[in-house]
């Protein structure tokens, strides 16, 4: 299979729906992306036709466009570095992800590689706090974004810190979808390493902290205790 058979799977009566969902409009986020109308599970079919393409096509698809091309290039970065043996590939594969951060240009397509390819070569790094504290601090939206979900890796292995400090840090970013972001990762930090660490957390947070991100972080508390959260009863 080649690259440009990619375009033969689209549907355009699902490029509207995808364009409005991925927010597409003129100051929304995802400004200007383009879309095939793809189905997300077509597309990873279609990584396993072209898993094993040049560096050259996956380059010139990871800078297409089109949404739905950019993800099959990232998933495939994602399934050549699990396959990776040696450390020198595995850095190169991260390297090159960190070089084209202008196109991991939307949240779906963060959230499906930055843990994966970013949060996995990082996890044994002595660098990886001030490496993510830089990505957080970035102007780019994802490069904030892809610090943070990177942590997901960490917390999975009960090792929360990094997490908070760079929850600390975003606390005002003006983006939703980083409030988002943080929420979700300090309520998966609950999930995994305890609720009471959470709880411990939010203590000196949670009335401050965007609405946004509060509402998420909480979302598996019971019903009665995000009512506290949320009326700052606490």
């Amino acid at each position: 299979m080649k690259i440009t058979d990619i375009r033969k799977y689209g549907n355009i009566e699902k490029v509207k729906d995808y364009s409005w969902f991925f927010k597409t409009g003129k100051g929304e986020y995802g400004e200007g992306d383009k879309f095939l109308g793809i189905m997300v599970p077509v597309c990873r079919q279609l990584v396993k036709e072209l898993i094993d393409i040049s560096d050259k096509d996956l380059d010139k698809i990871l800078k297409s466009p089109y949404h739905e091309e950019r993800l099959i290039a990232l998933l495939i970065l994602v399934k050549r570095y699990e396959k990776a043996k040696d450390e020198n590939t595995m850095k190169e594969i991260y390297t090159y992800y960190l070089s084209n951060t202008k196109y991991i240009n939307n949240w779906d397509l963060v959230d499906l590689s930055a843990p994966r390819i970013v949060g996995k070569y990082l996890v044994d790094k002595k660098d990886r706090e001030k490496i993510l504290i830089n990505l957080a601090k970035s102007k780019l939206l994802w490069e904030r974004r892809i610090a943070v979900l990177a942590t997901s890796i960490f917390i999975y292995d009960k090792d929360p810190d990094i997490t908070f400090k760079l929850v600390d840090l975003l606390m005002k970013d003006k983006e939703d979808l980083m409030h988002k972001a943080c929420g979700w990762m300090i309520r998966e930090i609950g999930k995994k390493c305890g609720e009471d660490l959470l709880k411990e957390y939010l203590k000196d947070r949670y009335m401050t902290m965007p609405r946004t991100m509060l509402r998420y972080a909480i979302e598996k508390f019971d019903e009665t205790t995000r009512k506290l959260y949320l009326n700052s009863k606490i």
